[in-house]
């Protein structure tokens, strides 16, 4: 696999709009036509290389490129952005939006990533070092579609609105989270390491969450059905199995309404 480097050589204003650095984008082009793809402050296009020294070499595919952001990225938005393969690590912190719809290939972020994270998201894996903002794999503003496939590890803590829309994949969080997850949920699967605040898994028609500390306020649609002997993510415990939520709609399966299933370890 090829890598190419980017540094940063100066600070835009604004907030940075690198939708562009991606495997997708990159592959088969020399440094000199990675350094020319455009980047946006606000409304205004300048060529990527203005902000970056941009070395190495790419792969002829995405699949056969990895990109490496040096240093702090706080104030870059849309890294990864709809990347269907390939590789970026990510040497320090980023801005919302990372790994936005992307499909496939493989993000690493060493620090902490802000809201939106996997929004969209259909594929691949994001592993985040540090914590996530809100809104972390769920629907873009206006839209019923969440994370729909792929994994998103989260090693610290998570904000609200987690899994907001979601219809497939998995989340795992190693802390707490904030209030509101899995909201409207279709399917896929929420984990949580840590401790939950309140309306977990508030209209949620399917799907799983996994609570392995405590939930604040438990939403009075779930109904506790049974403890069971579960494993997860390689832990073995055994869960108090709710489902819910009783006050949204439920599809039939052979004439049985499925529920979405929140297990809370004991």
């Amino acid at each position: 696999m090829n890598t190419v480097t980017l540094t940063p050589k100066k600070q835009s204003d604004l907030y940075l709009e690198v939708n562009n650095i991606t495997p997708d984008m990159f592959a088969g082009k020399s440094t000199e036509q990675i350094a020319a793809l455009p980047v946006y402050v606000g409304n205004t296009e300048h060529p990527l290389g203005e902000f970056f020294t941009v070395t190495g070499a790419a792969g002829a595919s995405a699949a056969e490129t990895r990109i490496v952001i040096k240093g702090d990225s706080s104030r870059l938005k849309y890294i990864g952005m709809k990347m269907t393969a390939g590789e970026i690590e990510v040497e320090g912190s980023a801005d919302q939006y990372v790994g936005g719809w992307m499909a496939g290939g493989k993000i690493h972020v060493q620090g902490n990533v802000q809201a939106f994270a996997g929004v969209g998201m259909r594929g691949g894996e994001l592993l985040v070092d540090g914590n996530a903002g809100d809104y972390l794999g769920a629907a873009y503003r206006g839209d019923w579609r969440g994370m729909q496939g792929g994994k998103i590890y989260i090693k610290g803590n998570a904000g609200s609105d987690l899994g907001y829309f979601m219809n497939g994949g998995t989340i795992v969080v190693d802390g707490d989270v904030d209030v509101f997850v899995g909201t409207h949920a279709e399917g896929g699967t929420i984990i949580i390491k840590g401790n939950a605040k309140s309306k977990v898994g508030g209209q949620m028609v399917q799907g799983e969450i996994y609570v392995f500390g405590t939930i604040d306020v438990m939403l009075p649609g779930y109904i506790y059905r049974q403890e069971l002997e579960k494993e997860v993510e390689g832990m073995k415990g055994k869960f108090a199995l709710f489902e819910g939520d009783t006050a949204e709609r439920h599809p039939k399966r052979k004439g049985q309404l499925q529920y979405a299933k929140l297990y809370l370890k004991q």
